[in-house]
C-alpha cells in the first residue's frame, strides 16, 4: 500500500533542492494536465494534483508547482514540488514518478544496505617517458566558413501566430515511453509590429485541437507562446508520420485560433 510508511511533515529528515534560475509556471489547468501526463505521472481521466515523495523512512505530500527546462534544446525537465509547509524542492519527473510506486522505498532500503563501502585504490602514476620530437604537420587548406542562420529572439509572452499545418506526426515521448500525437506547422510567423518568421514550428495534437478537424494545408491563426525545442523523431511509426526535416521550436497551449 501507497501508505505504509507515516505520513509526515519533518523538514528536518528531507533534504531539498531549491529551484535556482528562472522557473516556468503552468499557463492553465490544460497545460499542466498535459505536462503531468507527458511525464508520465498520470494516467487518470482526473490528473493527478498531490503526489508522494518518498524516502527510506517515511513519505510527505507535494503538488507540482511549477518546472524548469534545460539541455541544448530544452528537451529535458526539473519539476519544482512544493511540500505541505512551504518549502519547494526540485525532481526530476521520472524518480518523482519511481517514488508513487508502493515498493519504491523496499527498493531505496535494499540500495543503502547493499552498497559498497570499500575505498577505491589510488592509481599509481607511471613516469612519462621524454616526449618524442613533434612531426612537422602538413599545412591543410582552409575550409570555407558557412554562414551561420541568424539567431531569432523568442519572445517570452504569448504572441499572436499565422501559420500552415504541414502534417500530422508521432513524436518520441521518453518519459511514458509512448509515442505522442503532434501537428507540424511551416510558414509559421509572428505577427507583431516587426514580424518574426519562425518557418517551421510543433505543437502538441491536444483535444482543443482536434476540435477543428485540422488537415495539411489549413491556414491557421493563434495566440501562444513559442520555445526553443526541437521536435523528437517517432520510434516504430508509419513513413507519413515521420517528419524528415528538423522542427527546432514548439508552441505551447494555442489558444483563440482560427481555421481558414
Amino acid at each position: 500500500m501507497a501508505n505504509a510508511l507515516p505520513h509526515i511533515e519533518d523538514s528536518n529528515k528531507t533534504t531539498y533542492l531549491p529551484p535556482v534560475g528562472t522557473n516556468e509556471t503552468f499557463a492553465d489547468e490544460e497545460d499542466y494536465a498535459e505536462k503531468v501526463r507527458e511525464w508520465g505521472l498520470s494516467t487518470t481521466k482526473e490528473v493527478k494534483k498531490q503526489f508522494w515523495y518518498k524516502e527510506a523512512t517515511f513519505q510527505r505530500q507535494v503538488t507540482i508547482i511549477g518546472y524548469q527546462t534545460y539541455g541544448k534544446t530544452d528537451d529535458y525537465y526539473t519539476v519544482i514540488i512544493e511540500f505541505e509547509d512551504g518549502n519547494l524542492s526540485c525532481i526530476h519527473p521520472a524518480y518523482l514518478k519511481e517514488m508513487q510506486s508502493p515498493s519504491f522505498t523496499k527498493l531505496v532500503t535494499s540500495e543503502s544496505e547493499n552498497s559498497p563501502t570499500e575505498t577505491v585504490p589510488t592509481k599509481t602514476v607511471e613516469e612519462k617517458a621524454a616526449p618524442a620530437e613533434p612531426k612537422t604537420k602538413e599545412a591543410k587548406p582552409k575550409k570555407e566558413k558557412k554562414e551561420k542562420p541568424k539567431k531569432i529572439e523568442l519572445p517570452e509572452d504569448k504572441v499572436h501566430f499565422t501559420a500552415v499545418v504541414k502534417q500530422f506526426a508521432y513524436s518520441w515521448n521518453h518519459f511514458n515511453e509512448e509515442n505522442d500525437e503532434v501537428v507540424v506547422l511551416e510558414n509559421v510567423r509572428i505577427e507583431q509590429e516587426d514580424p518574426i518568421d519562425i518557418g517551421l514550428a510543433w505543437c502538441s495534437h491536444s483535444k482543443t485541437l482536434k476540435k477543428f478537424e485540422l488537415s495539411p494545408g489549413v491556414s491557421l491563426e493563434f495566440d501562444g507562446k513559442i520555445v526553443k525545442k526541437k521536435l523528437p523523431s517517432g520510434k516504430d511509426v508509419e513513413e507519413e508520420f515521420i517528419i524528415s526535416d528538423p522542427v527546432p521550436y514548439k508552441i505551447n497551449n494555442p489558444s483563440k485560433i482560427v481555421k481558414s
